[in-house]
């Protein structure tokens, strides 16, 4: 490091980064002031001399509040970095303390949760009943983002679903079938395979309309001029089979986690002819080399589970 950066670090203070970011979160140095248990002069003061360190104007200001300049984004997108890590840092020094040798978080699909992580996590914490896991489940695009932006180690979920796959590395974890699940006695349910065209004539039960599943829908419906006959959003997949058992409409879910939920209505699946019904869901990461130990532990675990069943189903 060269003295100028040595110097610059020195000058910056973690206290006015905190507060910086309160303010561009709330829109206004007040209620930042009041959020924080500081006096609203004193966070306008670290923001003037947050300002005059980096030589140059953060926010504009005006009676309703604030607003951030073209530097500040640059700055609040470091600030989180920065404070992320911290975060990170104290959270395991803490465990240390406490004496747990490790932790994880892990933000993953609501498809890898269902069918694929409760037996491989279960399976890796009698292993190392040590390591502390956490797990969120999140929309693939905001399992990637998570991953992106340092509050998850590891990010479980379909690439395909996301736009900034390409600044993350990815492994290979499992691999799943999307199949049209109907009411028995339904029309598609004698039927061996379907196109999944050919159900767009009939009301559909969707997930989130950003989850993976629903967008890969969209994607397909609109290729084929087409829009889907959507009745209603759900937000699991237990929630959708009970839907469909009702005859609100038809639905697609992957189909293990179908099997895993058999019960759950009379219901059918019917397997899609569409190439994007066939999908990968991998491990992400920043960086895979210079994750923590316990993390490694984990994703070695994962991937030799993966391969081990994928031994069995040959």
């Amino acid at each position: 490091m060269r003295p100028s950066e040595r110097s610059f670090a020195r000058r910056i203070d973690l206290t006015s980064l905190q507060l910086f970011v309160a303010v561009c979160e709330l829109g206004s140095i007040g209620k930042a002031a009041e959020r924080e248990f500081i006096a609203a002069s004193a966070v306008s003061k670290r923001l003037s001399d947050l300002e005059a360190t980096l030589e140059t104007p953060l926010l504009y200001r005006h009676t309703r509040g604030v607003k951030l300049t073209p530097a500040g984004e640059s700055l609040l997108h470091h600030a989180r970095s920065v404070l992320f890590s911290l975060e990170k840092m104290q959270a395991e020094l803490s465990e240390y303390a406490d004496g747990v040798r490790g932790h994880v978080r892990i933000h993953a699909n609501i498809s890898a949760i269902v069918q694929f992580l409760p037996e491989d996590l279960g399976t890796f914490s009698q292993a190392h009943p040590q390591v502390k896991i956490d797990l969120e489940e999140h929309l693939s695009t905001e399992v990637l983002r998570a991953v992106q932006e340092g509050a998850a180690d590891l990010g479980i979920c379909n690439i395909a679903a996301g736009g900034n796959a390409h600044e993350l590395q990815t492994l290979p974890y499992r691999h799943d079938e999307l199949v049209l699940i109907v009411p028995r006695g339904h029309a598609l349910a004698k039927k061996k395979a379907v196109a999944f065209e050919d159900t767009l004539d009939f009301d559909h039960v969707g997930l989130h309309s950003n989850s993976s599943i629903y967008l890969a829908m969209r994607e397909a419906a609109a290729a084929a001029g087409r829009t889907i006959r959507l009745r209603i959003h759900v937000t699991g997949l237990d929630a959708m089979c009970r839907m469909i058992h009702n005859g609100l409409g038809v639905g697609v879910m992957p189909r293990r986690a179908f099997a895993l939920m058999h019960g759950v209505g009379d219901l059918e699946c019917v397997r899609l002819t569409d190439a994007w019904a066939a999908r990968d869901i991998r491990l992400v990461a920043r960086d895979f080399s210079t994750l923590p130990l316990t993390a490694r532990l984990l994703v070695d675990h994962l991937r030799a589970r993966a391969e081990g069943q994928q031994a069995l189903a040959a």
